[in-house]
């Protein structure tokens, strides 16, 4: 069996899919200059190099031990500050 090949460059939908961010937020990234693209017609082609960084599957994207004691430090220090707020809100 042949490996899955990588893809080289994504539409606006696909890289919106793999970030967890709307179709909206890549076209504003891409007009503020944050995330490269190539305007092919009407589409926007965002090749794979210039946003590696930014994939889940990239290293920078995984979390140290250190980095999630942290985050979970500053959530419990949030419930424990705003916890009533915050269950009075997830009522509406």
């Amino acid at each position: 069996m042949q490996e899955k090949e990588e893809k080289r460059s994504f539409s606006v939908a696909e890289l919106a899919g793999l970030l967890g961010i709307s179709r909206i937020a890549v076209f504003r990234k891409i007009k503020k200059g944050k995330i490269p693209a190539k305007q092919v017609g009407r589409a926007y082609v965002i090749e794979r190099e210039d946003v590696e960084h930014l994939l889940p599957c990239h290293p920078k994207m995984v979390l140290s031990d250190e980095e999630k004691k942290d985050i979970r430090s500053a959530v419990e220090k949030v419930v424990e500050d705003y916890g009533e707020t915050l269950r009075l809100l997830g009522k509406e």
